[in-house]
């Protein structure tokens, strides 16, 4: 693991950026606020366990959780449950970081809502680029420069603010990729969106994961909306478009 790194995020003069790193191995701890902190516009907290990552993230939520499996108390799967399921740490951004190199353990955090998933040994540098890619989706709007607060239509009814899905007057419970997907296309509609696009607007990046994880989500999220789902066309050697 790299000893040193400059991992620069806002601007000067920008809100200063809040991140909970929650691992129990202290001197790890250390060196990834050491390296967040040296560009002076991020503050760093620290805690060692699952209950006060639980306790610290709801009392004053981050911009950022990077959250460690193996922890003593609570383990982070369970951390990224509870965390996913409380109305005021859902929207938290999650990077997990473990030493878990088994698919299952990556596949299982992405499910429960995770935005990315890091393996030690790891590089400061690559850490940084996650970072900031997960922060940069996250304050991500359309190219017009606009939000979607609200979608209302023939099936659909989607409040992206209160973060209800509604498919003819059917909640539809998302998980937080598919929720992000959904509101990628709702806002870009009857426009079409390669993958890679989508990978960089819905995952934050498009050198870390492939495309066909779009085509998973995409066929997953058809799925859970029935009716709705067919509002999500492909186009065939281009991406997807939702059309009303």
């Amino acid at each position: 693991m790299e000893q040193v790194a400059t991992i620069r995020l806002p601007e000067q003069g920008a809100p200063m950026t809040r991140i909970l790193v929650v691992e129990d191995e202290q001197d790890i701890a250390e060196l990834i606020k050491h390296s967040l902190e040296r560009s002076g516009s991020v503050r760093v907290d620290t805690v060692g366990s699952g209950d006060l990552a639980i306790h610290a993230a709801t009392a004053s939520p981050p911009d950022l959780l990077i959250l460690d499996l193996n922890l003593p108390v609570v383990d982070g799967l369970e951390v990224c449950r509870v965390l996913r399921s409380a109305p005021a740490t859902q929207h938290i951004p999650i990077i997990m970081l473990t030493a878990r190199t088994h698919e299952l353990d990556r596949v299982t955090g992405l499910d429960l809502g995770a935005d990315d998933y890091v393996t030690k040994p790891f590089s400061l540098r690559e850490l940084a680029a996650r970072v900031r890619a997960v922060l940069r989706r996250r304050q991500a709007v359309t190219p017009s420069g606009a939000t979607v607060a609200v979608y209302r239509g023939r099936h659909l009814e989607a409040d992206f603010d209160a973060v209800a899905i509604h498919v003819e007057g059917r909640a539809v419970k998302l998980t937080r990729r598919e929720f992000e997907l959904l509101k990628c296309l709702v806002e870009n509609r009857n426009r079409v969106l390669s993958r890679d696009r989508l990978l960089e607007r819905v995952w934050g990046y498009d050198c870390f994961i492939e495309t066909r994880s779009v085509d998973v989500h995409v066929g997953r999220l058809r799925s859970k909306l029935g009716p709705a789902g067919q509002q999500i066309e492909t186009v065939v050697g281009l991406g997807y478009r939702f059309v009303e």
